[in-house]
């Protein structure tokens, strides 16, 4: 397990217990504000809901912008490497958590998207949505 340097003994202990072995893959970073350990391991714990889609995630990459201080206007950016072309997305609140909470949302929405349409195409499944009104019909 990989130990992350830092004062708050709390903090480690919190992160280390409730976090999987593969939040390597995960970098949190902050634009023109510092990243607390509360708000890095919240970002940490949701964006593992990420990786249980596709173990072949070779990174994920969250940034977290302050635009207008004044306003306290918070912009979450987000980056997905995987094979083919990458996902990115971008949220804008007030506040930096709720910005973090609609990022994972959306780049889970994108990542199921994805996944959902590589089955179609590899079951030869009409490509739009005929097949699935036709599934919720039966149910």
């Amino acid at each position: 397990m990989r130990y992350m340097k830092s004062s708050n003994l709390e903090f480690n202990l919190i992160t280390h217990t409730t976090l999987p072995e593969s939040t390597e893959k995960i970098l949190v970073t902050g634009i023109h504000l510092e990243i607390t350990p509360a708000l890095r391991a919240a970002a940490l714990k949701k964006a593992v809901r990420l990786l249980r889609h596709q173990t072949q995630l070779v990174r994920i990459r969250i940034d977290i912008e302050l635009v207008n201080a004044e306003r306290a206007r918070f912009v979450a950016k987000g980056h997905i490497e995987i094979g083919g072309p990458d996902i990115v997305a971008r949220v804008a609140s007030d506040d930096a958590y709720k910005s973090l909470d609609l990022l994972v949302d959306r780049l889970d929405r994108r990542l199921r998207e994805r996944t959902r349409a590589l089955a179609d195409r590899r079951n030869n499944r009409p490509e739009g949505t005929e097949f699935r009104d036709r599934l919720a019909l039966v149910s």
